[in-house]
């Protein structure tokens, strides 16, 4: 093996003088002016950026995140000129299927905590067990910032099919959510001879502006349309922003904390534990991958990189109904060979209202719903 292609053991160890500076930038918060009684109707208010924040300060122990991360086995390989981070939790069962877990924006590894044991180590022999992959994406936390342009779903999926060779894996599963849940399926366009299967919880697929896609649709189709329509109206800004001008973003993201935290926790839903946002946050943080991380938006909208004809691999979605609705019309247009469709009610993680978005981090809020699903799947493959 080149020293190029040489997986090196992986052990975070944050300096207390970052940490010092954090909570000192915290304290000197310069906080915005605030219209009194329009609530959340022009971004992210001040209160629950004031409760975050001063959870950060006062509450969030990132020495001992740092030590659960270091619990797992952790490693880092060169592709394509930059460092990939990833945690390797081998199962103790022979029998036991190798899986790659991705994540998205703003999201991290902590995103596939709480379902390691139970996935490596199920209680019951009649589950199925896994071998985990998970990388952080090129540019987030602890793979980044990243040094090269191009790192969009397609170039990931492509080094993350490269990671599993260097791992030895000839035959796995992709498992994704977010950003992860575009990676994935294309991982299953490269490589349709070593992956077995894809589950995501979102088939990001939209209407092609033919009308005939969209007649008769049914009142639940029509439904996840609004929905989506919604959210396009009142929370793609960062979308749009991170497309065109990540780097104009990033002036701010780098030097503010609170800043970095009221970007990010536009997309934390208000039911989320308080640990779980700053966790998440606090890595790109300290990482100094704020800026890096937007600029997956700005590679895939830039990319030269347009595969034509839909997916054929077995593919799995888990959607809950407080997140992105996926329509199955559209998601067949695009992949040929989806084999379950589940939709599970957003009260079973216990959604709040249309701005939570209950159930888009469903390996933290739901993972034992998750867990199910995914085992189904990779079983009903045989």
């Amino acid at each position: 093996m080149s020293n190029t292609a040489a997986i090196k053991p992986f052990r975070i160890d944050v300096p207390q003088a970052r940490l010092d500076d954090l909570a000192d930038r915290l304290r000197r918060t310069v906080w915005p002016q605030e219209l009194p009684g329009v609530a959340d109707a022009y971004g992210v208010p001040n209160q629950r950026v004031r409760e975050l924040a001063e959870y950060w300060l006062e509450s969030f122990d990132w020495r001992a995140l740092e030590a659960k991360l270091n619990s797992y086995p952790q490693f880092t390989t060169e592709i394509e000129g930059e460092d990939i981070h990833f945690l390797h939790i081998r199962s103790e069962r022979a029998d036991a299927t190798p899986v790659i877990l991705t994540h998205g924006w703003p999201g991290s590894i902590l995103e596939y905590l709480d379902v390691i044991e139970p996935l490596t180590a199920p209680a019951s022999d009649a589950d199925p067990a896994f071998h985990l992959v998970i990388p952080s994406v090129p540019g987030f936390g602890f793979s980044g910032p990243t040094r090269s342009t191009g790192w969009s779903r397609y170039r990931t999926a492509h080094a993350w099919v490269e990671l599993m060779d260097r791992l030895g894996y000839e035959q796995y599963g992709a498992i994704g959510n977010d950003g992860g849940s575009m990676i994935s399926p294309e991982m299953g366009r490269i490589a349709p001879d070593k992956v077995i299967g894809v589950h995501v919880t979102q088939l990001f697929s939209f209407p092609s502006g033919d009308p005939a896609e969209m007649a008769d649709l049914s009142e639940e189709d029509m439904a996840g349309l609004a929905i989506l329509q919604w959210f396009h109206e009142n929370k793609m800004a960062f979308n749009m922003l991170h497309s065109q001008q990540p780097q104009t973003l990033a002036f701010a993201l780098a030097d503010s904390p609170v800043g970095l935290l009221g970007w990010n926790s536009q997309l934390f839903g208000e039911s989320l534990d308080a640990d779980f946002i700053i966790g998440n946050v606090a890595i790109y943080w300290l990482t100094g991958t704020a800026g890096s991380s937007i600029r997956f938006y700005y590679e895939d909208a830039h990319t030269a990189e347009h595969p034509q004809g839909p997916t054929t691999v077995p593919t799995a979605l888990a959607m809950f109904k407080g997140d992105f609705q996926s329509i199955r019309r559209f998601a067949e247009r695009d992949h040929k060979n989806i084999v379950r469709w589940n939709s599970y009610d957003a009260t079973s993680v216990h959604g709040g209202g249309s701005n939570d978005a209950a159930g888009h981090y469903a390996a933290h809020e739901a993972p034992e719903v998750l867990i199910a699903d995914i085992r189904e799947f990779f079983a009903q493959l045989g």
